[in-house]
């Protein structure tokens, strides 16, 4: 890893990356009945109360092997931050050091582990004045009219960013807006490196095929677990709306429209479907660029082996 090879005493940690459905949570639970560990997650939607099947969260059994970190910790209707999930992990980390285990860091949340790994950019603090106006551009001519300058001022942003996600759109409109430089240009900027070694893998069937059909067994057996009426139960409570976070999460969102009258439940199926496997897609672009990175075949008998054989405790 880039800035770790002069820090030999550095203390290692793992991290086991990979696509949604693609095995990460197994690997590492097997990983920890070999050696003492503490697994770290590092998913954006396991963070909230109430969220389980539709995250796939590991269950009570599972998360009984070994103890789990930054699983239930806020409410769906509050956000939790990139830099907020940086500090928390740092802190555990060296927690978990001092208890003399060995952290394991799990999930597919990349944004996650690039803050974790290389730092979060400097980026300028939010504007009120500036969002509002943004807010009122978009009630008068529409999100995508934003997108759309958005597109030309930052065009690798406009890239990265939906249309239809008006909270990141409005703040990187808002930082070009307010500092003239757009958000790409900010966020080449590095911040702090990582303070610990990351021997970094990633999980992932060969086929990509087959990584397909097990999100649409996984999303099959998510409904019939009972997906539907979990999030029945957020959609009743009237302070969630689909603009929120947790509400945007891959396979919320349909259930979500779903509950709302906007599709039918054929529909939805399809659409939870396919944007788990877009999700799936932006992941492994993300790995496939990832430096110093391990690659796991999720069908290997020899993955555990593999990583033993690649940290040191």
């Amino acid at each position: 890893m880039a800035g770790m090879s002069e820090s030999q005493n550095m203390k290692p940690v793992v991290s086991i990356m990979g696509p949604t459905a693609s095995g990460k949570t197994g690997l590492a639970l097997e990983l920890s009945q070999r050696v003492p560990c503490e697994i770290i997650s590092v998913d954006s939607a396991l963070v909230y109360k109430g969220m389980d099947i539709g995250t796939a969260k590991p269950t009570e059994e599972e998360q009984a092997l070994a103890p789990h970190w930054l699983i239930d910790i806020i409410d769906p209707s509050e956000t939790y931050s990139v830099a907020e999930f940086r500090r928390d992990v740092i802190s555990l980390v060296n927690d978990i050091h001092q208890r003399g285990k060995l952290p394991v860091l799990v999930g597919g949340t990349m944004m996650y582990f690039n803050a974790l790994i290389n730092g979060i950019s400097p980026l300028p603090k939010s504007d009120d004045e500036v969002r509002a106006g943004i807010v009122r551009d978009a009630g008068a001519h529409g999100w995508q009219a934003l997108h759309d300058e958005l597109s030309r001022v930052d065009p690798v942003s406009g890239a990265r960013i939906h249309p239809n996600d008006p909270q990141r759109v409005t703040r990187a409109l808002e930082v070009y807006r307010s500092t003239g430089r757009s958000l790409t240009d900010w966020q080449s900027e590095k911040g702090e490196p990582c303070p610990f070694q990351v021997t970094q893998f990633a999980i992932a069937p060969e086929d990509r095929a087959v990584l397909h059909g097990r999100i649409e067994q996984r999303f099959d057996m998510m409904l019939e677990d009972g997906f539907i009426d979990e999030v029945k139960i957020l959609f009743a409570r009237g302070d969630l709306h689909e603009d929120l976070p947790s509400i945007r999460s891959v396979g919320y969102r349909q259930a979500w429209q779903y509950l709302q009258g906007q599709l039918d439940y054929a529909e939805m199926r399809e659409k939870g479907i396919i944007a788990t496997r877009q999700l799936a897609k932006r992941q492994l672009t993300w790995l496939r660029g990832w430096p110093e990175l391990h690659w796991l075949d999720t069908f290997a008998n020899h993955n555990l082996t593999n990583i033993l054989s690649k940290i040191t405790l």
